[in-house]
C-alpha cells in the first residue's frame, strides 16, 4: 500500500455535491481514503472569469500503481462529466495526485510530486491542514514552509460550518 494525496476541484453546478460524488468513487476500490481537508473555497488562477472552485485534499492509501490511479482518477472525472475545453477553464470536477509515497514519477502521462503544488495556495491550505509537517520529496520542505514561501495570493477561505463537510 502506498499512501497518496490528492487535491479535488469543482467549480460547475452542485460543486460539494461533486466532490463528495468524487469522494465517494475513489472510496470504491482505488483508494481508501483516511482524511478529508476541510471545503475551501478559491478564487481561480489562471483563467479568472469564471466561478470561485470548491476544493479539498484527501489522504489516503491505495495498492494501484500511479499509472493506474491516474486511470482511475480520470475515469472518475468523465463519469462525473469533466469535459477538457479550456485549459484552466471550468469544470465539473479535477482530481490531481499530489503525492504518491516518496516516489518521484516523471513521465509523459504523470508528473509526481504535482510539479505546481507549491504554486497554489487552494493546494497549500487544505494540504497543510492534514500534514502540515509532511516534506516535498524534491525539495523536502514541509508543507507549512510551501505555504509560507508561495508567491500565490489568490483567495482562498474555509467554506461553511461542519455541514459542509464531506464525509
Amino acid at each position: 500500500m502506498q499512501t497518496v494525496y490528492l487535491s479535488l476541484g469543482s467549480n460547475l453546478g452542485d460543486r460539494r455535491e461533486r466532490l463528495s460524488r468524487a469522494v465517494a468513487e475513489l472510496r470504491d476500490g482505488a483508494v481508501v481514503v483516511e482524511k478529508l481537508s476541510s471545503l475551501y473555497e478559491t478564487e481561480p488562477v489562471g483563467l479568472r472569469a469564471q466561478p470561485w472552485f470548491l476544493n479539498l485534499v484527501a489522504v489516503g492509501s491505495t495498492e494501484l500503481y500511479p499509472t493506474q490511479l491516474l486511470d482511475r482518477v480520470q475515469n472518475i472525472e468523465i463519469r462525473l462529466g469533466r469535459r477538457r475545453l479550456v485549459e484552466k477553464g471550468p469544470r465539473t470536477i479535477d482530481i490531481d495526485i499530489l503525492l504518491y509515497g516518496d516516489f518521484r514519477i516523471r513521465s509523459e502521462r504523470l508528473i509526481v510530486p504535482h510539479p505546481r503544488m507549491a504554486e497554489r495556495r487552494f493546494v497549500l491550505e487544505p494540504l497543510a491542514e492534514l500534514a502540515p509537517e509532511l516534506r516535498h520529496p524534491v525539495s523536502r520542505l514541509t508543507v507549512r514552509q510551501l505555504l509560507a514561501a508561495t508567491p500565490d495570493r489568490s483567495a482562498v477561505r474555509r467554506w461553511g460550518g461542519a455541514e459542509s463537510t464531506i464525509s
